[in-house]
């Protein structure tokens, strides 16, 4: 599974909306609202890169209101509770 955090810059009157729209689209699990330069934060988990490519280049810029992303994928993830358990149902392994 692959993880990533996207740090998402919008114009200021369509944050609700962006964060809205982005929460429908299938692989994002989150959305934050957040204070400081960065408006929303979305986290998605996808099976592999091709995923996560379709969805930041094909469904997540054509929302309208986002100015400015960056991608950051995760490596590795340090936690106490098993989130590659917890968000891998319905994935089938290769």
């Amino acid at each position: 599974m692959i993880s990533s955090v996207i740090l998402i810059e919008c114009e200021k009157s369509k944050i609700n909306a962006v964060a809205e729209a982005l929460a429908d689209l299938n692989g994002i699990t989150e959305v934050y609202s957040v204070a400081g330069r960065i408006d929303l934060v979305a986290i998605v988990r996808v099976k592999d890169n091709e995923q996560l490519a379709t969805i930041v280049t094909d469904h997540m810029l054509k929302v309208p209101g986002i100015t400015r992303t960056e991608t950051l994928i995760a490596f590795r993830v340090f936690s106490k509770h098993d989130l590659e358990t917890m968000f891998s149902i319905g994935f089938e392994k290769s």
